[in-house]
């Protein structure tokens, strides 16, 4: 799960580390109201959307007076902000971020993951902040700086104190330096996140170290823990496909391809999809049922699928472990009958009940194609969704 910028930002605020005021707004008229509220002679007009690269995009702008903050507010708000991140298609900006301004002498780089070599959460810092910190990791991966924490300690002084003087802290800010980048670890360790991320971290004039932008993405497993994150979800910011399948316990993501899936088990989706690029298809979707599979949810995930117009064939390849053939062939009916499936359908089953199943799907009198391996499955639903494009 994704949030805002803001919604980053006050959860940064609650474990002390700084970041500048501002106001979140809907509409040009707020965005004006907030900018008066604030203050001062400098103003940021800040895109909210689950995406970086908004500055390069278009959606982040400076306004020096309040008619620039309705003249910018007016241009961001409602847009279709293309980045490196959002695909050629964009993200609609439905919210702003109205911020004070800041005196940036210096952006940093700081953020928070999880390395699953060494299996603790890494701190990772660059004295090289900013928009361009893609291009620094790749090409002068020397000025990436990262230490593993011990769990059992955390963050200690001496540690924060070393990344911060390796990324051009002055000996004056260390000390800044060093709250906020212990509370970035603990907004990372207690919310369960799986990304905390602060670009930039500036210096200011006066020698303040200040969060500049907030990144947060989180565990999904561990959202049960945290209600109060379940809140600031965006549903606008979502595929409504994907939405839609959290409803069924489906886990499902859209994929760029015309190929869809159906499997059961997210090792053999993930091998399903490998397979058919193999023979020179593209998956148009990650679907997996999950063990204990209804006829009902069968036959969502179908209607999920057929959502995507350009889909041309559709794989269904099921292990029958702890889900049974015989249900999963009741779904595949059910659905092929409930959608009125118009696109090719290749099914592959292997397992308990594997001999009902395939008997049910050939008697439903529907034309489905029966595989008995990956290999043919795949090799089938690539030649249908080529003789159907």
């Amino acid at each position: 799960m994704k949030i805002h910028e803001y919604q980053g930002k006050e959860i940064l605020r609650q474990f002390g580390v700084t970041v500048p005021r501002g106001i979140p707004c809907n509409s040009v008229d707020e965005a004006v109201k907030a900018a008066e509220t604030l203050g001062g002679p400098v103003w940021v007009v800040k895109a909210q959307i689950h995406a970086g690269g908004r500055g390069k995009g278009g959606g982040v702008k400076v306004a020096k007076t309040l008619e620039q903050v309705r003249e910018y507010a007016s241009q961001i708000l409602g847009m279709q902000l293309v980045t490196h991140q959002t695909g050629p298609e964009g993200q609609k900006v439905r919210r702003l971020l109205i911020e004070e301004g800041a005196d940036i002498q210096k952006e940093l780089y700081v953020s928070m993951v999880t390395d699953r070599v060494s299996q603790r959460v890494v701190l990772m810092a660059s004295s090289e902040g900013g928009m361009d910190i893609e291009e620094v990791a790749a090409s002068h991966p020397e000025l990436i700086h990262q230490v593993a924490i011990d769990p059992s300690i955390g963050l200690t002084d001496a540690e924060a104190d070393d990344i911060a003087a390796k990324i051009g802290v002055p000996a004056a800010s260390i000390a800044d330096a060093r709250t906020q980048l212990q509370g970035l670890y603990k907004a990372y360790w207690e919310t369960d996140s799986s990304l905390a991320e602060i670009n930039p971290l500036i210096l200011t004039g006066s020698g303040k170290v200040i969060a500049l932008d907030a990144k947060f993405n989180f565990d999904d497993s561990a959202l049960f823990r945290h209600p109060e994150i379940v809140a600031y979800r965006d549903l606008d910011e979502e595929d409504p496909a994907e939405v839609e399948a959290s409803k069924f316990d489906l886990a499902y993501i859209s994929l760029d391809g015309n190929i869809g899936c159906l499997v059961n088990g997210a090792g053999l989706a993930m091998a399903t999809m490998d397979t058919i690029k193999l023979f020179g298809g593209e998956p148009a979707n990650f679907l997996d049922v999950g063990g204990g599979a209804t006829a009902e949810k069968v036959t969502e995930a179908f209607k999920l699928m057929l959502r995507n117009p350009g889909l041309k064939a559709i794989m269904v390849n099921i292990f029958g472990g702890i889900m049974r053939c015989d249900v999963i062939a009741e779904g595949v009916i059910a659905a092929a009958k409930a959608v009125s499936l118009n696109v090719p359908l290749v099914v592959r089953m292997k397992g308990t009940n594997e001999d009902i199943g395939k008997k049910m799907l050939a008697e439903s009198g529907l034309p489905i194609l029966a595989a008995d391996t990956m290999e043919d499955a795949a090799k089938q639903a690539v030649a249908a969704a080529n003789a159907n494009a």
